[in-house]
């Protein structure tokens, strides 16, 4: 793949996945606005990306605030001239509790930046490609939440949900110009949002042995899918969103555990000379 030419837009872009994703977009040679409210991180990122050769930009924006959200999209037209692909990937979790404890602040604060900052986004990007004329690729951050619940979590849960709905919406009413919108939906990825809040190292390694890889995903994973759903190898894919969960959600709950033991079961009873039937 090869960016060169292209600009491209990425939220929540100074940690995890969105850092990863700067940085791949960045190395496949497209001029990068990332955006983010750490300007500590944001700036070391873009000096050590600019030292390496590559075209950045770090503009700080609070995805919360609507107006801070509204002036993305003019600011990178105005550093790079045009806009080509978006990359909505900043979020938030919001506190961990059952659907009774959880309080409308927690509900405002998660949707204020899930879906609203996000839908502000979505649009200001929209409207700058239509007048452009030349259609493009947008991409937004949902979550194997946006179609699973999870215990603890409604109002994020809730809050993908939504995102893969603008999607769709999105992708139906304006594929007919040229521009494709799509949702990445990772399951656990190993980055300090998810560290925080399984606890520690050790949780996320157990957490790990539930997949059928056996591992959890990395942030350049996410990266590089995104990069793939910017680039025209995708140019048939619009209104989707593309899972990338390690094989979890492919398989049965709670089953996995008990056909693996009753497997190693009979790969003991075979090496000790019997057969299931005759042991």
């Amino acid at each position: 793949m090869n960016f060169d030419g292209k600009v491209a837009l990425i939220t929540g872009g100074t940690a995890g996945i969105g850092e990863a994703t700067v940085r791949r977009v960045a190395e496949l040679g497209a001029k990068t606005v990332f955006v983010g409210r750490d300007e500590e991180d944001g700036r070391r990122i873009e000096a050590e990306l600019l030292r390496n050769g590559a075209e950045v930009v770090f503009y700080k924006a609070d995805l919360g605030q609507p107006d801070d959200v509204r002036r993305i999209v003019p600011a990178t037209v105005d550093i790079y001239g045009h806009l080509d692909y978006a990359f909505n990937n900043a979020g938030i979790t919001g506190e961990i509790g059952f659907l009774a404890d959880q309080t409308e602040s927690t509900f405002d604060e998660v949707f204020a930046v899930n879906v609203k900052g996000l839908l502000i986004a979505l649009q200001g990007e929209i409207r700058q490609m239509l007048l452009q004329g030349s259609g493009g690729s947008i991409v937004n951050m949902a979550s194997v939440s946006g179609s699973l619940a999870t215990p603890g979590a409604s109002v994020y849960v809730a809050s993908k949900h939504a995102v893969i709905g603008l999607t769709k919406s999105a992708a139906i009413e304006y594929g007919p110009n040229g521009i494709r919108v799509n949702a990445v939906s990772p399951g656990a990825i190993r980055t300090d949002m998810l560290r925080q809040v399984i606890g520690s190292d050790a949780a996320l390694d157990q957490m790990a042995d539930v997949h059928p890889v056996h591992r959890l995903g990395l942030p350049e994973d996410v990266a590089d899918a995104v990069a793939w759903l910017f680039s025209d190898y995708s140019s048939y894919y619009t209104g989707q969103s593309l899972v990338l969960d390690g094989g979890l959600t492919a398989q049965r709950p709670f089953m996995r555990s008990a056909i693996v033991s009753a497997h190693e079961a009979h790969d003991e009873s075979t090496q000790n000379g019997c057969t299931m039937k005759s042991c």
